[in-house]
């Protein structure tokens, strides 16, 4: 992870983004929105659009979920961020919770009551995540229900546009080995493991495996 040791976000504007999110939500029959630091490829870097957690909460770590219900809201961090969740989010607004001791889930099926709706963005979900999170929803009696549309991005009326930059190739001189070198090495180890395909979805793992770079992640390939 990139280190930065000042302090980037802004605890003040927990206040009025929650509420905007929270009209958002009981005008589309919701009772509640799961907000991960997390983009459509699981990378621990996110481009400034897809910062929906840092923008809804001021929180800037590299690891963080929120809930946000009607009268409350739950921001879980690891041990990296306990201190520094308590710096940069709205704790008038948000409960902190622990990422390990008392993940998600665990909390959904504890807090969530009978007939809840909570919404959440499937394309910034695992699906081993989705498992978890709708079996602890239906141990509360509550309904997990996949959007098509984020309502951060329904909300946050200057999101950045997406990401453009060029895509260029990487020299055999930075690069130490061809991309067809590389393939067949990445071949031979899928088939050691009796399969036939792979399916590469982090940014970083395609420029490398195809000696590429781009420019739409900060600190990455």
């Amino acid at each position: 992870m990139f280190q930065t040791f000042d302090s980037a976000g802004d605890p003040a504007v927990g206040k009025p983004r929650v509420a905007l999110l929270r009209q958002w939500l009981a005008a589309n029959d919701l009772d509640g929105f799961i907000v991960p630091r997390a983009d459509e490829h699981q990378g621990e870097y996110v481009a400034d659009r897809s910062a929906r957690l840092k923008w809804l909460t001021g929180f800037s770590g590299s690891a963080g979920i929120a809930i946000v219900l009607g009268g409350r809201a739950v921001m879980f961090v690891d041990g990296r961020y306990t201190l520094q969740v308590r710096q940069e989010v709205d704790l008038d607004i948000f409960s902190i919770e622990s990422l390990v001791d008392n993940p998600p889930p665990t909390w959904i099926k504890d807090n969530l009551g009978k007939g809840v709706r909570l919404g959440f963005d499937p394309w910034l979900q695992t699906i081993g995540d989705v498992k978890a999170l709708k079996a602890s929803a239906e141990k509360s009696g509550a309904t997990l229900v996949p959007l098509e549309k984020n309502p951060i991005d329904a909300i946050w009326k200057d999101q950045p546009d997406p990401p453009r930059a060029p895509v260029e190739l990487h020299p055999i001189a930075f690069a130490g080995e061809l991309a067809k070198d590389k393939l067949a090495r990445l071949a031979s180890a899928i088939g050691k493991d009796g399969a036939t395909h792979t399916v590469l979805t982090d940014p970083s793992s395609i420029a490398w495996a195809f000696d590429i770079r781009g420019g739409d992640v900060p600190h990455t390939p």
